[in-house]
């Protein structure tokens, strides 16, 4: 017997002949005998229309009653998926992000999970009871309803799993596992059996959309083992996402990322002196502005350097009024802006025992004429910062450098 947790999307419960092939998934893991907890998102669709509802009747919304409005698509299909469960004979009943409970912090539409209760779950799925978990939502300290941001269905899975001590935790999806770069751009993309935590936490946060950021943080951090697997192609085999020493051969390149959500911002002549850093990222952090890609210009003269940095696309606006708000105290002559751009990176956990991956990715993004912008790099990645009209090229160029073509 494993306990088990089983977390399915929006795509997923979409309508009722989906839900009913849900239970049936359901089942197949109850009948197998193991203790399953299932956490659902909102049927496809719903999110949107609630939030769009919510912004109709007041820009200036209350967001308070955001997440009561929001978190009540998750609601609807726990309940549905736990009629649907009885139906065909499986002890099921639904539980909002209050009764467990799921704690959050107090910060409404993008609250942080604090801990959970799973002490009566626990009690229940023992009891051969099978939990319907309403994911996305949980309960501020003030006993208000939060949510914990987009596309946190994924976040509420691992959680339940990590305080239920699961054996592993199950997300179903629209696509049947972790490829080795978008299969929409390299037809030879294949499936990847495992990937590493770190590998799916720098894939995830680069732009691959197959799990959410948090999600595998999460996983990570209590080493909870999560498998990405199709709704609609279960026998597919899904990747596992695991510890590296689950991983016996390390390919010094797993997959190849991208992000068309960038912006460059560049400060030239700006004082070549100490704390001007702090002068210009303190307001774009207390902005709430997330910076990424970070390169500042050799100083000539000692006196006056150039700095560009990244930011998501949507943030190039509030970034640019940020720094001209702080312009007095940074001393800037010009700024400028590209949103023309966008990222790729390598991604691999063979890159600590590899030598020569970042000038593999230069030789060839120069033999196909790419101007490099931007470069920054972390132990198991490399990116780079492009014009984005050859972004399919370069991921076409890379994934056949490091010989991913050929599976």
């Amino acid at each position: 017997m494993a306990k088990i947790v089983m977390k399915f999307g929006g795509t997923s419960v979409a309508d009722l002949d989906r839900i009913r092939h849900v239970a049936t998934l359901v089942k197949r893991e109850v009948d197998a005998g193991n203790q399953v907890a299932v956490t659902v998102s909102a049927m496809a669709g719903e999110t949107n229309k609630l939030v769009a509802w919510t912004r109709e009747l007041s820009p200036l919304y209350d967001a308070r009653e955001y997440d009561v409005v929001v978190a009540s698509g998750e609601q609807v299909s726990a309940g549905l998926l736990a009629v649907a469960l009885q139906t065909i004979g499986v002890n099921a009943r639904s539980w909002m992000g209050w009764q467990l409970p799921v704690r959050t912090s107090a910060i409404h539409s993008s609250a942080r999970i604090e801990s959970i209760d799973s002490s009566e779950l626990d009690r229940r799925l023992a009891e051969g009871e099978t939990a319907v978990v309403a994911g996305f939502q949980g309960v501020a300290p003030d006993n208000r309803i939060t949510t914990i941001g987009r596309g946190g269905g994924d976040t509420s899975a691992v959680a339940v799993a990590a305080a239920l001590k699961a054996d592993r935790c199950d997300i179903y999806t629209d696509v049947d596992g972790v490829y080795t770069t978008d299969p929409r751009i390299v037809a030879k993309a294949h499936r990847l059996e495992k990937v590493t935590y770190e590998e799916m936490l720098e894939m995830a946060s680069l732009g691959a959309k197959v799990l959410q950021t948090r999600s595998v943080e999460i996983a990570m951090l209590h080493r909870v083992p999560v498998r990405v697997l199709s709704t609609f192609d279960p026998e597919a085999g899904g990747t596992l996402v695991c510890d590296e020493e689950d991983i016996v051969e390390k390919k010094s390149v797993t997959g190849i990322a991208y992000s068309r959500d960038e912006a460059k911002i560049t400060l030239h002549k700006i004082p070549d002196r100490p704390g001007i850093a702090a002068a210009i990222f303190g307001p774009l952090a207390d902005s709430g502005i997330n910076v990424d890609m970070i390169v500042q210009n050799v100083s000539e003269d000692g006196r006056k350097t150039d700095l560009t940095f990244t930011v998501g696309r949507g943030e190039l606006a509030a970034a640019l009024k940020a720094c001209e708000q702080a312009g007095a105290a940074i001393g800037y002559r010009d700024i400028t802006s590209d949103a023309n751009v966008a990222k790729v990176s390598v991604v691999g956990i063979g890159m600590r025992t590899h030598s020569g991956i970042a000038q593999t990715m230069f030789r060839t993004l120069s033999e196909k004429g790419i101007n490099i912008q931007v470069i920054s790099t972390s132990e198991i990645k490399v990116s780079v910062l492009i014009s984005e009209e050859y972004v399919e090229l370069a991921v076409r160029a890379l994934h056949s450098a490091y010989e991913l073509d050929a599976g």
